[in-house]
């Protein structure tokens, strides 16, 4: 694995946002211009350190999935900060039909430099984002400068794929893909739309809408904008919010009752996406190659080296702080509410830069990676898109 800087197309911008990346420059916290997608570098694996990556992934999912269960099985819903006996139900009911949902995509972010094993950081398996730059400008850039070369990266084809084998699963009528307006760069409303776009070549049909914007209707049915039921519905909107939002109530009303409409990505998908998970990992595999100590009720041994306390829910870096002997970095925000306490390895350094591996998991099977640089330790909302390779 390395990183190589190389000298960026004269018309960078104005190609990816044709190709859907909307968002490639972005206001930074100063309201300047800041470059989100950044082709200056790209960084090189050789086979195979994608082969073993590729199979890190399947073996991280199946630990993730096997973990879940035992969360379920003993209910140990506390450690999760999950107290809403209408929330475990929900998540219960959604694990034992889970032959019958729909668990569409995730997103394991791993620190790896190419000298050692990966190390799992967090699953982003509820509303991950990142997923078009990933999936399409990344590969038209491969297809244009390197086309002799190759990346990881079957994205789009799998997608396609699973919305394929399921059409059957689905409810006759569109199938509604939700994001939100909270987000102002429009980078949830292009992945919603880029799912969206994958689904209809599935041969389905595809609504995209903001969920603030559906209704109720008076019959005891969420409705869109032209008064249409809403029977299957994308939602890129987390479930934490969702339970809680003045709908929420309905909601679970529904779910619970056995109507209303499908989820995706399933309830049961909370237990993947809270940092709890991290812990109860290392708990199940302890001593596990692809795995970093983490805790729950403090940061225990790991303060004589360093950790990393994150909250359960945080995203984007968003009140994560790094403690060791020697300095302090990062928000004490995360003191107000239930952190984990990971231990730090610092993310490798490459020509002034510290990437952090996106490997992507869809339909529960390995399907691709993308790759955001920072110069700091946090991976914050001001990491950059870096495009890979793999080298002939």
């Amino acid at each position: 694995m390395k990183r190589v800087t190389c000298t960026p197309r004269p018309d960078w911008r104005t190609t990816v946002e044709s190709q859907g990346l909307l968002y490639a420059v972005i206001p930074d916290d100063n309201g300047q211009p800041a470059t989100y997608w950044d082709e200056s570098a790209y960084y090189e694996f050789t086979s195979a350190e994608i082969d073993d990556l590729e199979e890190t992934v399947a073996e991280l999912h199946e630990m993730c999935l096997d973990t879940v269960a035992a969360v379920i099985a003993d209910r140990r819903y506390a450690e999760y900060a999950i107290t809403d006996k209408r929330v475990i139900a929900l998540i219960e009911r959604s694990w034992a039909n889970r032959a019958e949902e729909i668990s569409l995509y995730g997103r394991f972010d791993l620190r790896y430099d190419g000298s050692g094993p990966a190390r799992m950081l967090e699953y982003n398996a509820d509303t991950p984002t990142s997923l078009l730059e990933a999936a399409g400008p990344q590969w038209f850039w491969l297809e244009e400068l390197h086309p002799d070369a190759d990346q990881w990266n079957s994205l789009h084809e799998r997608l396609v794929d699973a919305w394929r084998a399921w059409t059957w699963r689905l409810s006759a009528g569109p199938v509604h893909f939700a994001y939100t307006l909270a987000d102002e760069i429009g980078e949830d409303f292009m992945t919603a739309t880029y799912l969206q776009e994958c689904a209809e070549q599935a041969g389905l049909h595809g609504v995209t809408l903001p969920v603030e914007e559906i209704g109720w209707d008076p019959a005891g049915r969420f409705v869109d904008q032209q008064d249409r039921d809403i029977k299957t519905i994308f939602k890129l909107y987390p479930w934490e919010w969702l339970v809680t939002d003045s709908f929420g109530g309905r909601a679970l009303d529904l779910a619970l009752s056995g109507r209303g409409p499908r989820w995706i990505e399933p309830a049961w998908k909370m237990l993947l996406s809270n940092k709890a998970l991290l812990a109860l990992l290392w708990e199940r595999y302890p001593g596990h190659r692809n795995l970093l100590p983490a805790y729950l009720d403090g940061p225990r041994d790991l303060a004589v080296h360093g950790y990393v306390a994150k909250p359960l829910l945080g995203r984007e870096g968003a009140g994560v702080r790094i403690t060791t002997p020697g300095f302090t970095v990062g928000d004490p925000a995360q003191d107000d509410g239930p952190v984990c306490y990971q231990a730090f390895h610092a993310l490798p350094e490459f020509g002034g830069q510290r990437p952090v591996l996106g490997a992507w998991v869809v339909d529960g099977e390995p399907a691709g990676l993308g790759i955001r640089e920072t110069p700091g330790l946090i991976t914050d909302v001001s990491a950059r898109f870096v495009p890979h390779l793999i080298a002939g």
